[in-house]
């Protein structure tokens, strides 16, 4: 049941993102002489200190921010998988290095680090996306490790290693697919997270200001809250919904997992 509520807010969610220029035609950066008006029939959600629309703000910012958290966690997983792959089908000193590195890189504080990354190289979304996915994948290859570790006990993975087969096939071909539901789970936490990291960015004024996201959105309303609660309700709400989405969907999915 949470795992059909969370994918249809997450639908819902995708659906605004791509129908974005027709539910909302004005420009999210369109500046009016209607500042700080309460929502009503010519603005759902309101204006913000420029008259910028606040419902073409949230509209057009749901693809932004969106697409850097699944974009920023799949790029995590990515290089988690391939760390974790070669530390799980490694042994002795190569799966020791990759875990000392693994561990180095988890203990160093991930948001103060993805700061100082965008103050210092810029806050172009792209950029961002990388300094997310690349400053989360510790968790994944450790993860990926343990579970590679696991299944290369299976029955079938010890039967295809006698046939003759390759660590690299087995790891792609009876490895991966079996752990696949353990890192869908995993990707769609991280998901959530990414969107969080990316509304904070936004919201200390480090996100891309050439695109509307959520958090550009908190970062104006901040100023506002007592004389304009919509500038930070709405954008806000916006968050909610989409982390709690992924993670509704990570919860099922891991409570659905069987144990092995």
């Amino acid at each position: 049941m949470f795992a059909y509520a969370g994918m249809a807010l997450l639908a819902l969610l995708a659906l605004i993102a791509l129908f974005a220029p027709w539910l909302s035609a004005r420009s999210p950066f369109l500046v009016s002489d209607e500042a700080l008006r309460a929502p009503g029939h010519a603005h759902v959600f309101g204006t913000d200190d420029l008259g910028r629309d606040v419902f073409a703000g949230v509209v057009h910012g749901a693809a932004v921010s969106l697409g850097v958290g699944f974009a920023a966690a799949l790029l995590s997983a990515f290089v988690g998988v391939a760390i974790g792959g070669l530390a799980g089908t490694s042994d002795g000193p190569v799966d020791l290095a990759l875990m000392r590195v693994t561990e180095f890189a988890q203990a160093l504080p991930r948001f103060f680090l993805v700061i100082t990354l965008v103050s210092l190289f810029g806050g172009r979304l792209a950029f961002i996306v990388a300094a997310i996915g690349l400053t989360a994948w510790p968790s994944t290859a450790r993860l990926f490790r343990a579970q590679v570790q696991r299944i290369r006990r299976r029955d079938f993975v010890v039967a295809s290693r006698a046939a003759g087969a390759r660590e690299f096939a087995i790891l792609r071909r009876d490895v991966l697919p079996t752990a696949l539901p353990v890192l869908a789970t995993h990707v769609s936490y991280q998901a959530g997270g990414a969107m969080l990291a990316e509304a904070g960015l936004s919201f200390l004024g480090l996100g891309d200001p050439t695109v509307m996201s959520w958090g550009a959105q908190l970062g104006t309303g901040q100023h506002f809250v007592r004389e304009a609660w919509w500038m930070s309700v709405f954008p806000g709400l916006a968050i909610t919904i989409a982390v709690l989405a992924c993670n509704l969907i990570a919860n099922a999915a891991d409570g659905r997992r069987p144990e092995s």
